[in-house]
């Protein structure tokens, strides 16, 4: 039997992070982004589907993070591509918080 090791890394503190912030996570080869939105917190790939631009340096607003390279916007909480260029889904990752600490888990 195989039991699935959780791989959650801490990412930072929730008081450092305000509603429409995006916090850059850099794991082994991987970029991913941790966004604050009203309702919580959420992960997604860091790096835009459409021409590998990092999308910390994007504009979150209405529960969307927006490419800042070409405008390709993506749902934040389901990883879908909404508006072209992008056109492939970002892949996204549990969140959860512990003692004022956010974590992503990573498989």
């Amino acid at each position: 039997m195989v039991i699935e090791k959780e791989n959650w890394q801490h990412v930072g503190e929730t008081d450092n992070m305000d509603v429409e912030d995006i916090l850059r996570f850099d794991h082994k080869d991987k970029t991913y982004c941790v966004y604050k939105l009203e309702d919580g917190f959420y992960a997604t790939d860091g790096v835009c589907t459409h021409e590998a631009v990092h999308l910390e340096d994007g504009i979150v607003m209405d529960g969307e993070i927006e490419c800042p390279m070409h405008q390709g916007i993506f749902n934040i909480k389901s990883g879908e591509a909404i508006s072209p260029p992008a056109c492939k889904d970002l892949k996204t990752y549990p969140i959860k918080v512990e003692n004022d600490k956010v974590y992503i888990k990573i498989s």
